[in-house]
């Protein structure tokens, strides 16, 4: 199983195919330095079994700029109020995402038996991603020149902590549609763990992913749209954002996984679709709905119209047939050319 990161490959091999070397040698380290990080989490095994802790537990450590090898690092007394600011925003992070889960669907970290999350900042030195390894979250400072420290988004972490969600739960196949079902469940919780902490309702949410990890340099708002796949970026360096909105433009690809980080905007912009209909704030209905989904319906390698036809089946259970819950969701997936199945 790959190691999930949010900076999807195609932007950093688009950077490698630069006229400039210092481009090109960027984006090439960066490239070793991923693959570097899966092989790690692939000798992990698929699901790491953690000690409960039967309560919150969020740890922070500082790896100091060194490797896999030093993880996780030293750990840090009193990080909420650290004067480091990605030492502060990775506890601020995944106390946000633990207590969206506990308060909101009754769930006890990332496994649902209280294991502790653990975060090491100032992993390698430039390092251009965040990721979960299995075990925990690993942030790089960024390069400075494109990328910005990985810990400034917010929905960065809730998306990545997520993958942590979906490993416990699904075990959604990281490969085609239900790796790019994987990703997307990933953007959701991370825009709506963004989302409450901001106290937003869908029509005042921005629906990007990765706002502000971008340097001033780059032309582009974020790493993704869910409200509108396809705009996110648009910059010389890193390319355009590919995502489609709809199944008429699905990329068929054998790199990315078969597309994971670039398929995802259809499931993404179901989501929002269905959010949007249904109005007020989008973790209350259309969050739960999602959720439940994750926890209880899917299998490892469920396809978009499985996905599909599961949401409108727990819409119906949570909210009843033929409810306007129902008909969001509905609304929502056909919205993107997913049909539900009968």
């Amino acid at each position: 199983m790959a190691v999930r990161g949010i900076i999807p490959p195609h932007m950093l091999k688009h950077l490698a195919e630069s006229s400039d070397p210092e481009d090109r040698k960027l984006a090439v380290r960066m490239l070793m330095r991923i693959e570097k990080v899966r092989g790690m989490r692939r000798a992990l095994g698929e699901v790491y079994v953690a000690t409960p802790t039967g309560g919150r537990c969020i740890r922070v450590y500082d790896v100091k700029h060194g490797s896999d090898s030093d993880l996780p690092g030293d750990l840090l007394a009193n990080p909420a109020k650290s004067k480091d600011p990605e030492v502060k925003e990775a506890y601020k992070g995944a106390d946000a995402t633990y207590s969206f889960y506990k308060d909101l669907y009754g769930r006890n970290s990332i496994d649902d038996k209280g294991m502790c999350i653990d975060s090491s900042v100032h992993f390698e030195t430039d390092y251009d991603n965040a990721g979960w390894d299995g075990r925990q979250m690993i942030y790089g400072d960024g390069d400075g020149v494109y990328f910005n420290r990985f810990t400034i988004a917010i929905d960065v972490i809730g998306h990545e902590l997520t993958h942590g969600v979906t490993e416990y739960e699904a075990g959604l196949v990281y490969q085609d549609q239900p790796g790019a079902l994987n990703e997307s469940m990933s953007d959701v919780f991370g825009t709506l763990v963004k989302q409450r902490v901001l106290n937003e309702t869908v029509d005042q949410a921005d629906w990007l992913i990765g706002e502000g990890i971008f340097t001033k340099k780059v032309k582009g708002k974020a790493l993704r749209s869910m409200s509108a796949p396809g705009t996110a970026y648009d910059d010389p360096k890193l390319g355009k954002d590919p995502q489609p909105a709809d199944m008429k433009h699905y990329v068929k690809t054998s790199e990315d996984e078969g597309g994971v980080h670039i398929n995802s905007g259809i499931p993404n912009h179901a989501f929002y679709l269905a959010a949007m209909e249904l109005g007020g704030h989008a973790w209350e209905k259309a969050g739960r709905i999602w959720y439940v989904t994750l926890r209880d319906a899917l299998k490892p390698k469920t396809s978009f119209a499985t996905a599909a036809k599961r949401t409108y089946q727990v819409a119906g259970v949570l909210f009843g047939e033929g409810s306007a819950e129902q008909a969001a969701v509905k609304k929502g997936w056909t919205g993107v050319g997913v049909k539900i199945p009968k």
